[in-house]
């Protein structure tokens, strides 16, 4: 029988991956505490009108990627492929936006089908940030000098750079998609044939083609620029001002938009070039707009989201993980002989209880002392604990270092967590 393999796109994180993964989710949940940011947890299957609503119906991912069912009951639910929408319904469903300001975050697995490649696959983890009720551009500040902070906290400072725009309103935006539309009709043949496609749907994605042939027409077309609105330009000239004040360094990219319907006013991207090609390793933006495009009161809101996956690859490249971000024991409990096996599993009860903040693993199974020295070197181990009918005896342990050449040494048993917290 044909052994069941996983999704294409859907990858096992395996135990000799986990701690890198639980070290850079550590470090964000660490940064967010700082600003006050409160966790939120939401399903991973909503109702589908919940992403059109959102997200846009003419958008790739609702038309091409979404995992997308119907259950027994004829309900069409979809996997979330992104987190914002999702949060906003839960935020409105339980009276978290009423009179009130929320700065929330989220972490989860996302689902969207596309051609897995490295760095982008489809199940992916993201870690969204959302805040809502704060109409100024201080909080989308906010958002972008945390950001930054996470950066230096993971060692990505000199890895990273901050592109920023503004798209104005939906009433502006209206009015320059017009001017878009228009300029590009001209050169319809030319355009590449995603851009094509987008020319009746959703024209300002063309900005972001990466085909150089619809770049080249853009050089000479209408700029968004020319069409903010009084309201969006003093905000973003307020966000600048507060980002020099702050020392976070950008860009302005004014061919910079968001490929979801929600978003208006200002947008941003995280970009690293030390993953080959440019890659962006966190975005978002405002979206004063979705709150009640999902049926609920007017509410200002921005956000943002980073993948898991693409930040881990990027901290991996680099040589950034530290080095005590391992799966490795600190001590290995060893017994020799059936007599030990009860001193044993007490001892290292004792170890645990004496050393909180150690892994200390008890040696299960039997087996000759060979076998149990060899177990004990495969954890990764710094100490073997060596316990048999002669140190019970005596009340001792062997003591091993496994990581250098120092001598094998006795200890008192009474002694053994002071000795070992002197060392570890």
């Amino acid at each position: 029988m044909a052994k069941i393999q996983a999704i294409r796109g859907m990858n096992d994180i395996l135990p000799e991956q986990t701690p890198v993964w639980q070290y850079v989710e550590s470090t964000v949940r660490q940064v967010l505490g700082q600003y006050g940011y409160q966790e939120i947890r939401m399903p991973v299957v909503e109702h589908t009108e919940l992403f059109k609503r959102s997200i846009g119906e003419v958008t790739d991912i609702v038309e091409k990627e979404m995992y997308t069912f119907d259950d027994r009951n004829g309900d069409s639910l979809t996997l979330r492929p992104e987190g914002t929408a999702g949060c906003v319904r839960a935020s409105e469903e339980h009276g978290l936006l009423f009179n009130q300001t929320r700065r929330l975050w989220y972490t989860g697995a996302m689902f969207r089908h596309e051609r897995p490649q490295k760095g982008r696959y489809r199940q992916f983890h993201q870690i969204g940030v959302e805040c809502f009720g704060m109409a100024g551009p201080d909080i989308d500040a906010e958002l972008l000098i945390l950001t930054a902070r996470l950066w230096k906290a993971l060692g990505l400072a000199d890895h990273a750079r901050l592109e920023i725009n503004s798209i104005g309103t939906s009433a502006s935006r209206k009015v320059y998609r017009e001017a878009l539309v228009q300029y590009l009709e001209q050169f319809r043949e030319q355009l590449d044939e995603d851009s094509k496609r987008r020319l009746s749907t959703n024209p300002l994605r063309i900005l972001d083609s990466k085909d150089p042939a619809t770049r080249d027409i853009l050089q000479g077309a209408p700029s968004l620029d020319d069409y903010l609105d009084d309201e969006s330009r003093q905000h973003y000239d307020q966000l600048k001002a507060m980002l020099d004040a702050a020392g976070v360094p950008y860009t302005e990219n004014p061919a910079l938009v968001r490929g979801l319907d929600y978003y208006g006013k200002t947008v941003f991207e995280w970009i690293t070039e030390s993953l080959g090609a440019q890659g962006t390793i966190c975005a978002g933006g405002r979206y004063d707009g979705l709150v009640e495009q999902l049926g609920g009161k007017s509410t200002v809101a921005v956000g943002f989201a980073m993948g898991l996956e693409r930040l881990i690859l990027l901290l991996e490249t680099l040589g950034l993980v530290p080095d005590h971000v391992n799966n490795q024991a600190d001590v290995y409990v060893t017994a020799m002989g059936e007599q030990a096996v009860v001193p044993a599993m007490a001892l290292a009860e004792t170890l645990r209880n004496e050393l909180p903040g150690a892994m200390v693993v008890s040696h299960c199974g039997g087996g000759s002392f060979k076998s149990q020295m060899k177990k004990a070197d495969r954890s990764g181990a710094r100490y073997a604990i060596i316990l048999g009918e002669n140190e019970i005896a005596q009340g001792t342990v062997g003591l091993k270092p496994l990581r250098d050449d120092e001598p094998q040494q006795d200890v008192a048993q009474a002694e053994l967590a002071g000795v070992l917290a002197g060392l570890l």
